[in-house]
């Protein structure tokens, strides 16, 4: 099966690998970027390719604009890595990146009949849940930057210098909007194994929150806690790692056969 493209700017895969059984496709956190997973990429078993997402709007695609629309999102992506699921592939998104990987589930199962081995969502409520927080992306400054220190993901030397800030914010703001403008609606569940991940003291995403995931597939779902806080991905990373490498071990020794179904 061919390699993924280089020239795929949505597409950040650091190491190659076309004898890999899996693809691993890793959607990123508001603000994040494919840098967010680059740790992972030689921690996962060999026989996973580890395929690490970036949106437009950060990294090497500072200067494009960056989605604010959920509804435009998502096909753009359905474009863009829709070549690259010509092999088994499971999703796995974190935050911003398990609603926007769900959705993504949906489109292609809808559009190509096409369905990941398995989807991983972590620190993110059910998406039929809605956000009990008022909308953070139209804050001015100062009120915005404070709501980003209580998910305590960006370093506070980092909030504190006007410089960096002004170049992260235009994503940080759009990613935010995203996640603020989705309208839930009912569909089907799933085909598809479902498994979430949270932190044991995030205050955006409770362990019912989480529970509720299961309505969303009609197969497998079990939810697996870690110590930390919204971002326990970087303070339980080893653990967590662990974990994922053991289920996606698992999951590449059983793959036999792939039908492409995309139209």
């Amino acid at each position: 099966m061919a390699a993924i493209s280089t020239f795929n700017s949505w597409i950040n895969c650091p190491k190659t690998n076309p004898q890999a059984k899996l693809r691993l496709f890793c959607f990123h956190y508001a603000g994040g970027g494919a840098l967010s997973f680059r740790s992972w990429v030689d921690q996962l078993p060999s026989a996973v390719e580890v395929c690490l997402i970036e949106l437009p709007g950060r990294g090497l695609r500072m200067m494009e604009p960056p989605f604010t629309q959920f509804e435009l999102l998502i096909p753009a992506l359905e474009k863009a890595l829709l070549p690259s699921l010509n092999k088994p592939f499971v999703f796995f998104g974190h935050s911003m990146g398990a609603l926007v990987s769900f959705e993504l589930v949906r489109r292609l199962h809808t559009t190509h009949n096409l369905i990941p081995l398995h989807l991983y969502v972590s620190g993110y409520r059910a998406p039929q849940i809605p956000d009990p927080d008022p909308p953070i992306h139209d804050l001015c400054e100062p009120a915005f930057l404070n709501e980003l220190r209580r998910y305590n993901g960006t370093p506070e030397e980092v909030l504190n210098n006007s410089e960096i800030m002004q170049l992260l914010l235009p994503a940080l703001r759009a990613d935010f909007a995203v996640l603020e403008n989705y309208v839930y609606t009912p569909f089907p569940s799933l085909d598809c194994p479902i498994t979430a991940f949270g932190g044991l003291q995030d205050w955006k995403a409770s362990y019912e929150e989480l529970v509720a995931w299961q309505e969303q597939t009609s197969t497998t779902f079990s939810l697996k806690m870690f110590p930390g806080d919204h971002f326990f991905i970087y303070s339980s990373e080893s653990l967590l790692l662990q974990y994922l490498s053991q289920e996606l071990h698992q999951i590449a020794n059983k793959v036999v056969f792939f039908r492409d179904h995309r139209k």
